[in-house]
């Protein structure tokens, strides 16, 4: 039996940040883009369901350097050898067949791959320069590079089926955990049982560090805790900047989870505000999400064009202003 899909209200990290940025575009990526998969769909939902796919260069670079480790970290568990210099090869193939197909739009008719559809540079014609792009993988061979020479492909030999909780796989029927009544998703990079008797959990990460890191793996925590039947306070959490070669452990106990919690229930609080309906995540009309006033976050935004602040992201662009951060 075919599954009904509904727009049920939850919450996520992603879904938390693009409400804290801007509610417009958050009205646009989880309520006015719902159905726009269905070809037949009216002609904005569509278009707003093909923006929100749409990555800029940072996050395709993190999510290619994520899916490579993610592959890799499987392979090995499989007992499979692994030879960095080729898998880095592929990832490289791989971010060109990419390029090429977004330059062209081919994602406005067409699946690229499973975990990418397009580039917002590319929907929106910006000016970047091939030192630019060449940037880009370089941070990702980069990321990439360290991952291979860290001690992390040796762990992975050692662990026995046993130990491996998670391995970044979101899968929506069981990778969530239920706060205060709310479906709140969540999928750790790596989640294992190790040696000393704790849950260790690894965020990998490939750019700078940024506020709501720490939050994030503490809800990987409670997810686990839940999930898994598994306590809580024998949990550890590690950031790990691969383009630094830096680590970071980040504290599970009573004050994190406050914290976190805390800050969870006010989110979810402003998320409802913005409700007509709440038991039926009803959203209110869109003059209720407003729209950030941040040339910055419009500059970087795929909904730019239907919010009509187009041209202004592309005189933001102009100025020279840095908008990856």
């Amino acid at each position: 039996m075919k599954r009904m899909l509904r727009n049920d209200f939850s919450w996520s990290k992603s879904r938390h940040e693009k409400f804290v940025e801007c509610q417009r575009a958050y009205l646009f990526h989880y309520y006015q883009s719902w159905g726009g998969w269905d070809k037949a769909a009216p002609a904005r939902t569509r278009e707003l369901y093909i923006l929100k796919k749409l990555s800029n260069r940072y996050t395709w670079a993190g999510n290619i350097v994520h899916s490579n480790i993610r592959d890799a970290l499987h392979s090995i568990r499989r007992g499979e050898s692994q030879d960095a210099g080729a898998i880095i090869g592929l990832a490289r193939d791989t971010m060109r067949r990419d390029f090429v197909a977004s330059k062209k739009r081919a994602y406005w008719t067409q699946n690229i791959r499973k975990d990418f559809s397009g580039l917002i540079e590319h929907e929106y014609e910006e000016p970047v320069s091939d030192d630019v792009w060449r940037e880009n993988w370089a941070n990702v061979e980069q990321a990439l590079s360290w991952f291979f020479r860290s001690d992390w492909p040796r762990q992975a030999q050692a662990w026995s089926p046993e130990q491996v909780l998670e391995i970044d796989e979101m899968d929506f029927d069981r990778s969530f955990c239920t706060i205060d009544g709310v479906k709140v998703f969540a999928a750790p990079d790596l989640a294992f049982r190790g040696d000393d008797g704790c849950v260790h959990i690894i965020d990998w990460k490939t750019g700078r560090s940024r506020e709501g890191y720490d939050e994030q793996v503490v809800l990987y925590a409670l997810y686990l805790e839940q999930r898994y039947s598994l306590p809580i306070d024998r949990m550890q959490a590690t950031l790990v900047y691969l383009n630094h070669g830096e680590q970071k452990t980040v504290s599970i106990d009573k004050a994190s989870i406050d914290t976190t919690l805390a800050r969870f229930q006010s989110s979810v609080a402003s998320m409802r505000n913005v409700l007509a309906d709440v038991s039926g995540n009803v959203p209110a009309s869109e003059e209720r999400f407003v729209a950030a006033q941040n040339a910055l976050a419009c500059a970087r935004c795929p909904f730019r064009r239907p919010c009509g602040m187009a041209l202004a992201a592309g005189e933001t662009r102009a100025t020279g202003c840095d908008t990856s951060s």
